[in-house]
């Protein structure tokens, strides 16, 4: 099978491609540039280039594929490296990693974010329970590259296993310390984190760098991590397989698989389908999108779910979007795949509007919807459909 990597795999202007048809590459040779505001793209196994576009380089892989890689260049400093290795935001943002690493936050703080929020999704779970020295590590190379003087692990008491690694790495450390989060969805939001570690809160559309603090995901620690130790460029990516597929009922975890492999791949390797079943949602199941079988695995793909059948509603369908979780083209894709009529469409009463997009102003405390349900059903609503945060 072919290997496919997209030219956007992050925040900003797709990359350029910098490689021709025919030409033989190794893994880890750098295939694709930003043009702006964007990240590295390095090929992820051996083989020829089969095909180039403004959208996708795609390669046929080589039978043999040895464990080797191109090294990025060696540089003393370490914000260089992350960016020659296309470092971005893991946990779906995909924001570039050089980038926004590139502060002085002398007097505030690092944060890790080790929620794992999403439900099902649990492969930053297993990386913080049997990795827990490499994200320690990361969090002091973040720590010396933007003078903060303080690291967080935010982090559920309820992930006993992991707060117990964790825990035993940061005895060793006098300024890195675990701090528990809420149970409830979405703790791993940032202004969540900022409120519930550092009692301050956010404005909607505010960053926690405005406040002295940056958060980070576990995964793109560990991609700092490879970059500054291992000279490794970001060529793979830890995803979660669940759902109707025959080893996934609790999700399988597969660390490190190659980006550009189809998810088709990861399906099969958790046993197939498990009938009957429906869509495939990539991401986590609040906030993922649908896909397809040839989707690529990308650098900001953590989720591949296998859903059931979606069920049949002939009822008149209101729909109710909330920034922390489902909003309102995902809401209309559902209700579409449900064969459904939506008559009236409103937004949680939270939700306000910035610079031109909806966001809560409180994630995580939801106001209580009784009656914005009620002014839907006067409009002739008979079931709602809604993905609303939880406390």
């Amino acid at each position: 099978m072919n290997i496919i990597l997209q030219m956007k795999q992050h925040v900003g202007n797709a990359c350029k491609p910098i490689v021709k048809p025919g030409e033989e590459v190794k893994k880890g040779q750098l295939v694709a540039v930003p043009e702006g505001l964007g990240a590295n793209i390095h090929a992820s196994v051996y083989g020829v280039i089969d095909t180039v576009t403004p959208e996708a380089v795609t390669i046929i892989p080589h039978a043999e594929q040895p464990e080797e890689y191109v090294k990025i260049p060696e540089f003393d400093n370490k914000l260089k490296a992350i960016e020659e290795a296309g470092v971005v935001g893991a946990g779906g943002a995909g924001f570039p990693t050089h980038i926004k690493l590139n502060v002085n936050l002398k007097g505030g703080c690092i944060i890790l974010n080790g929620a794992e929020c999403e439900p099902i999704l649990s492969h930053n779970l297993q990386l913080m329970e049997e990795s827990p020295e490499v994200l320690v590590r990361g969090i002091k190379y973040i720590k010396e590259i933007t003078n903060a003087d303080k690291g967080y692990i935010a982090i559920k008491e309820k992930h006993r296993k992991a707060v117990r690694a964790l825990s035993k790495v940061c005895s060793l450390e006098k300024d890195i310390e675990i701090k528990f989060l809420p149970d409830l969805y979405p703790s791993g939001d940032e202004r969540v984190i900022i409120r519930e570690l550092l009692g301050i809160t956010l404005e909607p559309g505010k960053l926690p760098l405005e406040v002295g603090a940056i958060v980070q995901n576990v995964e793109t620690i560990k991609h700092v991590v490879n970059a500054i130790e291992r000279r490794k460029p970001f060529i793979t990516k830890d995803i979660t397989v669940a759902g109707r597929v025959k080893e996934g009922k609790k999700g399988k975890v597969f660390l490190d698989v190659p980006l550009g492999y189809p998810v088709s791949h990861y399906i099969k390797l958790t046993g197939g389908y498990v009938q009957p079943f429906g869509e495939i949602t990539l991401g986590g199941p609040y906030t993922g999108q649908a896909g397809r079988e040839d989707t690529p695995i990308s650098k900001i793909l953590g989720g591949i779910l296998v859903s059931m059948p979606f069920p049949q509603e002939t009822r008149k369908m209101g729909i109710l979007a909330c920034e922390c979780g489902a909003q309102e083209e995902r809401l209309k894709e559902i209700a579409t795949a449900m064969g459904a009529e939506v008559i009236a469409e409103e937004k949680c009463k939270r939700m306000i509007e910035v610079n031109g997009r909806y966001r809560c102003d409180s994630p995580g405390e939801c106001p209580g919807q009784a009656e914005t349900i009620l002014t839907m059903k006067k409009k002739g609503i008979q079931v709602l459909l809604t993905g609303t945060c939880g406390d």
